[in-house]
């Protein structure tokens, strides 16, 4: 791999400053104290790829925010979003209009079980809040169960039902919020040792917590199929069809967000097919339409979509099912089915980056745990296998958080763009990575995680 290779002829370094220095002085970042980043001026992207005005190129092992499942510019998607904008650039969403019906057909077509009724929003957080007030409306009730170890948005309701820290400086409205801890066996909140344990332990915990909490008071409970930023801890088999039967028990709707992980992401169309596991609600966004313009989603089931037959349903977007972004939807999901894009992040996933990240593991001290599928995976660094101390603490900023940035500046040193949370790197690229691709980025993590093993004991 040569790092830093020129992806175009030539370079624009005064270009980049310029860009750099409007950003500075008026674009305010979310997540970020506004005077403590350094935003990369990009001058363009393409396939797997990014660079910058400096001609330094970079293997995107984050999909952008893991949304760009197929990948930057392709030339199909953006040209059905050229025709759609030469067609009708833009509509009213209480009409009927070609790209947005059939937008909602080809992604009902790929939605596990009876969820055939689409609700378009303009991302992941506008899916779940109109996701739970559905719940609410639809059970009278308040209460939704979240676990500890996710993330759901940024919007208020969302926020609020997000377990990870992000959460704290705004968690001023989260009545009727209860979390739970959902299993996670390198870290078992159970003292369990064993998948079957727990999976069982996890299942009597929610339990006892609907318990004391009134299984009568409970809207919903809403899980990430395969939770994203907050690690990538596939569930245990068993667990969430557990929770399907502990909903139906109780009345309670039970809503998975695939907001990352769906649409091909780990090697099926949605997470869900994995566990044969059918949600009443299913929240979508980012890869729907690899995010070539802003696009989620809620797909419905019929018992819930009838609650609304006669009833208006209070809740609404002035953009919902935006023509360009449902032109975009309907020309990605035909891209994955011509060029089997599913069926490459499964294959990628089994043969190159499993193994790969795996066989690492063996060989740096500072990787705890391998986990994920597809294209979607999870190192978990620590300083000391033994105890599974994590490489930096929990929510670590400035100086505790060193160990994570050496390790990432060592990333992008060598060429590759590395997803960083916590103590945790996640390898993550296009659902369409080549295995020539794939193999790049193992091979400059191999490099980075040396400079993470420097900090192991």
């Amino acid at each position: 791999m040569t790092p830093h290779a020129p992806h175009a002829p030539y370079a624009d370094p005064a270009a980049g400053a310029a860009v750099k220095a409007a950003d500075r002085a008026h674009v305010f970042h979310s997540w970020s104290a506004q005077g403590l980043i350094d935003p990369l001026a990009v001058a363009g992207a393409e396939g797997s790829y990014f660079w910058d005005y400096d001609g330094n190129r970079y293997l995107d092992f984050t999909s952008g925010l893991v949304y760009t499942n197929i990948g930057y510019q392709h030339p199909t998607v953006i040209a059905a979003i050229q025709e759609q904008a030469g067609k009708l650039a833009t509509f009213a969403p209480a009409f009927a209009i070609e790209a947005r019906s059939e937008a909602a057909r080809l992604i009902a077509e790929r939605t596990p079980g009876d969820l055939d009724k689409i609700f378009f929003t303009n991302g992941g957080a506008e899916a779940v809040e109109n996701a739970i007030r559905m719940a609410r409306l639809h059970t009278g009730r308040t209460k939704v169960l979240s676990a500890y170890r996710s993330y759901h948005g940024a919007t208020s309701t969302a926020i609020n039902l997000t377990g990870d820290p992000r959460r704290w400086p705004s968690d001023n409205g989260s009545a009727g919020v209860v979390r739970f801890w959902a299993p996670f066996l390198y870290r078992s909140p159970f003292y369990a040792e064993t998948e079957a344990e727990e999976c069982a332990r996890a299942l009597q915990h929610l339990q006892d917590t609907l318990a004391f909490e009134g299984p009568s008071t409970i809207a919903a409970i809403i899980l990430e199929t395969i939770p994203g930023t907050a690690g990538i801890m596939t569930p245990p088999p068993g667990y969430l069809a557990g929770v399907r039967e502990i909903c139906d028990r109780y009345g309670i709707v039970f809503v998975l967000d695939e907001v990352m992980a769906g649409f091909g992401r780990t090697g099926a169309w949605f997470a869900a097919d994995h566990f044969d596991v059918v949600p009443d609600l299913l929240t979508f966004a980012k890869g729907v339409n690899s995010g070539y313009v802003p696009l989620g989603g809620v797909a419905i089931s019929a018992e819930i979509a009838a609650t609304f037959e006669t009833r208006p349903y209070p809740g609404g977007l002035t953009y919902s099912g935006h023509p360009l972004a449902c032109a975009a939807a309907v020309a990605t999901i035909g891209v994955m089915e011509d060029e089997k894009v599913v069926e490459n992040a499964a294959r990628i996933g089994e043969t190159i980056l499993g193994p790969g990240l795996r066989e690492l593991a063996e060989r740096h001290p500072s990787v705890g745990e391998v986990r994920g599928l597809g294209a979607f995976w999870a190192l978990e660094l620590v300083r000391d296998r033994e105890t599974r101390e994590p490489l930096v603490p929990y929510n670590a900023s400035g100086e505790a958080n060193a160990p994570m940035a050496a390790f990432g500046a060592a990333a992008k040193k060598q060429g590759l763009w590395p997803f960083i949370n916590m103590n945790r790197t996640h390898a993550v690229p296009a659902c369409n990575v080549t295995e020539a691709e794939a193999k790049e980025g193992l091979a400059a993590l191999d490099i980075a995680l040396a400079v993470a093993d420097e900090h192991t004991v």
